[in-house]
């Protein structure tokens, strides 16, 4: 088994990893998987707006993908953490940005309502599993 690769985004991840102890990304052979992406930028401050917060959450996947040598274009399954259920807005947008980030293909997804998250106004933390081709 290939040895794992541990990757820390700039800004945000590098800012986590020293308060928190833990990397962004890891790669172990083909496959990467990541930790949850919120949608903050690297002062961990989190837009007001619901829109621009999920947009800023795929942004930081591509972000953290991009560490460890992927892009979107690898993704194969999506896990996505949602703070107050999932009005039709949700999905819209959830949608709206597969079709961009992915306009190739349509991976597996799983959307899970939580009570909370990590920071106390996050609504949302999307978490990916990418392979290499």
């Amino acid at each position: 088994m290939p040895k794992p690769q541990f990757f820390v985004t700039p800004g945000y991840g590098e800012r986590l990893r020293a308060s928190h102890h833990y990397s962004q990304a890891v790669k172990i052979g083909d496959r990467i998987e990541t930790s949850g992406q919120g949608g903050v930028n690297d002062d961990l401050a989190i837009p007001p707006s619901l829109d621009d917060e999920i947009a800023l959450a795929f942004h930081n996947v591509e972000r953290t993908l991009a560490t460890a040598g992927a892009s979107w274009r690898d993704v194969v399954h999506v896990n996505s953490y949602h703070v107050g259920g999932f009005p039709p807005e949700v999905n819209a947008i959830m949608t709206r940005l597969f079709r961009q980030y992915m306009p190739d293909h349509a991976p597996i997804w799983t959307e899970t309502g939580v009570e909370a998250l990590a920071l106390p106004d996050m609504r949302i933390e999307i978490r990916v599993t990418a392979v290499l081709a």
